[in-house]
This record gives structure tokens, sequence and C-alpha cells, in this order.
């Protein structure tokens, strides 16, 4: 006698898990249940395995033997990859793609005639502050004397400090004499701070002056003063530190002090990277 349509979810899905376990299983079953989504065609390759298609003919005949809708059969597949053992691969980590000597040569020199932008482009890949932090850095933020500016309300809802080389003390000083009358330390001709969107697009317009093919975004910079800390010898800790990543909690309530004693490996290794 045919099973009747109102059998309930929870027996529907104990049957076909016990059908399912007389399936021969091979490792082949794993791209089987880590299925694509509905809306995403499978990828069939040519010459495919014969029993990968086998299974799955069986697979698709249970699932309509017991009118399982999507939302069940996610649920038995899941079930299946738990008492398989099967787990997801994890997706692979890309390194960031970072400038060539030469390419960052003409980046800057491609710069040259505008110094508003130079110098905050270059204060952006120095300090490997975020451009959502550097859109909202106050005059009042900035420490010529110590060499460190005050990121208020950073990434993640945190305050913290970060450093410019000594050397571009003097290049901040001029612009803030030049420019007494902003609240921001970069404002845009309507006296506004610059938007992270507009400096995304400034960062663009002179890579594509500069002819270079790579795709030049403002975390690019940040990934390549990181980098280049990291080549210097700068410990995981210092950079930590710099960068503000997430750090322990015992950290950050002395993150301003701890700066201290990165600031002469930073300023030694940020000399050698100007410029």
């Amino acid at each position: 006698m045919a099973e009747p349509f109102y059998t309930s979810h929870s027996v529907q899905k104990t049957k076909l898990m016990s059908t399912l376990s007389l399936i021969p299983i091979d490792n082949s079953l794993e791209t089987l249940v880590n299925f694509a989504p509905a809306n995403q065609k499978p990828k069939l390759a040519q010459g495919e395995d014969p029993a990968l298609s086998e299974v799955t003919k069986q697979i698709a005949f249970l699932v309509r033997k017991h009118h399982l809708e999507y939302d069940q059969f996610v649920d038995v597949c899941q079930r299946v990859r738990r008492k398989l053992g099967l787990k997801r691969p994890k997706p692979e980590r890309t390194l960031p793609q970072i400038l060539s000597q030469e390419e960052l040569h003409r980046y800057w020199k491609a710069i040259n005639g505008n110094p508003d932008h130079e110098i905050m482009l270059k204060l952006l890949f120095y300090t490997a502050v975020r451009v959502s932090e550097l859109v909202n850095i106050r005059v009042a933020d900035v420490d010529l004397g110590s060499c460190k500016i005050f990121i208020n309300q950073g990434k993640g809802s945190k305050d913290r400090y970060i450093l410019f080389p000594a050397t571009f003390r003097l290049t901040l000083e001029t612009l803030l004499k030049a420019h007494p009358e902003r609240r921001y330390l970069f404002e845009n001709r309507h006296y506004k701070a610059y938007t992270p969107r507009r400096i995304q697009q400034i960062v663009a317009q002179y890579a594509l002056k500069a002819g270079i093919e790579k795709h030049v975004h403002p975390h690019l910079f940040r990934h390549q003063m990181l980098t280049a800390l990291t080549r210097h010898g700068l410990s995981d800790a210092q950079i930590q530190l710099i960068s503000g990543h997430e750090s322990k909690k015992s950290l950050e309530i002395y993150q301003h002090i701890g700066l201290e004693s990165v600031e002469k490996a930073y300023q030694q290794a940020v000399r050698e990277v100007a410029v």
C-alpha cells in the first residue's frame, strides 16, 4: 500500500535516511551532499564518474518518493554529512595583491601636482589606517609632537592611536597651517570631510594615470605597509598595535602605552620604505 502523502516530516526523514544508508557510498558523495543552490546549474564535466551519476539518480528518486520540500532536503543532506563525517573543504585564502616597488614609484609620481591628494594618500600608506578611519580624522586628533594620530571610534567602535613617520611631521604641520579653518584633516572644496567612496575614486584615478593594471584601492596601501613592516622584522604583536587588528582583551586598555614600545621599530622601518 502506498505511503500517504500526510506522513509526518520526521517519519519521512527517518525512512529516507535509512534508505540512503543502503546506497553504496564513496568519497564522491561529498560533492553531492555539498550541493549547489537550486538556482545554480550543477557543474557536469565531460567523463563524469558513472558511480556519482547513479547515486544522484537514486537520491533524486528517494526525494521524489518521500515528497521532500527544499528545506527538508537540506536537512537530510546535513544529517548525511554528519553521519558520514564529511566536512566542507575550507576556502583557500589568497594573499593580498600588492604593488611592486616600480609600480609604487610610478603611482606617487602620478600624483605630483596635487599636494592635498599626495599628503592624504601618503598618510593612508604610511599609517596603514583604514579608509573609514582616515576620513574621520579631525585636526584636533593630530599630535605633531609625538607623531601620533588619535582614531576615535575606529573599526569595532574602538579608540586607538596610529603612528606616522617623524619625517612626515613637517608636511602635516605645513598642511595644518595652510588650512587653519579646517575641522577635519582632509576636506574637499566644499569644506566637508571626504567620503570613503570618494577616496576610493581618487586612489583609482591615479592608478589609471600611472598605467597600473592591478586593482589599486585604499586597502591595498594598508596591505602594502603591513607587508613592508613585516619584512623589516616587526613582530606580530607590534604589527597588531600599529594596524589596530583585533587584540587580546588584556592589551586593549593599555594599547596607547604599548604603542610607545613599537615606535622606534616603526620609525626605523618606515624610513626604508619612504616614498
